[in-house]
């Protein structure tokens, strides 16, 4: 779907809306979203058409929630990252954009750990099994959501290949990622909200398309981000000074 498509414009004014209603956001359409505007050079559709493509990618985690053999949090991140259909991190081309884009990612079955994790929230939610999203910094990891409020005890790195893990086997990622120049916090650990794992993805893609001088790639994400609350003044200014040369 091309930027100026209608089809790009109906995914523009849902994703606006779904972040106008403030609640507890639907993660799988939001990313499905994101892979319907940003891209650039697709094939001109209307908006008749992108809402199905949309309805036609939901079905996809639906199908594979629905081949799940053990439908428990361990269970589900087998299933999905081991295996020779296993979803895996791609490593050899972390900072191409398809990975953060969910439908390139079901696709190639490889991604960056976000959206690698956002199949694995999906999936889960599909099952009954409470699966949230861990926005640790620079790793991103998924858990079982806890009883009460807090830091869940079990988590899972779907980026290598779904390992379960404990706090401190996190804490040690961490460690190992800063190389020990950074002091970890226990709420790094804690769940974070569907609202923030799509801006995250964003940010993601910002600066792939930033360092790829891609602007209409870039142009696409500005956009979808200029629709969250709260836009603060330095980065409406940003956004100015980012769409000048587009403009």
């Amino acid at each position: 779907m091309e930027s100026s498509g209608g089809g790009s414009r109906w995914a523009k004014d849902r994703f606006a809306q779904l972040i106008g209603e403030r609640g507890l956001i639907p993660l799988d359409e939001m990313a499905f979203l994101i892979s319907a505007v940003v891209p650039a050079g697709q094939a001109l559709t209307d908006a008749g058409a992108c809402e199905a493509g949309i309805i036609e990618q939901l079905s996809r985690l639906d199908e594979l929630a629905a081949a799940v053999p053990s439908p428990t949090f361990a269970g589900i991140a087998h299933f999905l990252f081991t295996g020779a259909d296993a979803f895996v991190g791609n490593r050899a081309e972390y900072y191409d954009p398809d990975n953060s884009l969910l439908s390139r990612v079901l696709d190639r079955r490889a991604g960056i750990p976000i959206s690698l994790s956002v199949i694995m929230m999906e999936v889960g939610r599909r099952l009954g099994v409470p699966v949230v999203g861990i926005g640790m910094p620079g790793h991103f990891l998924v858990a079982l959501a806890p009883s009460s409020d807090g830091i869940p005890e079990t988590f899972a790195d779907p980026f290598q290949e779904g390992r379960i893990l404990n706090a401190g086997q996190c804490q040690e990622i961490f460690r190992q990622m800063t190389g020990g120049q950074q002091t970890f916090h226990q709420g790094f650990l804690a769940p974070v909200h569907p609202m923030a794992i799509v801006e995250r993805m964003l940010n993601n893609l910002k600066a792939i398309y930033i360092s790829r001088s891609d602007h209409e790639g870039l142009r696409n994400v500005m956009t979808l981000r200029s629709y969250f609350p709260g836009l603060g003044k330095t980065e409406r200014d940003e956004f100015l000074r980012l769409m000048a040369p587009l403009n």
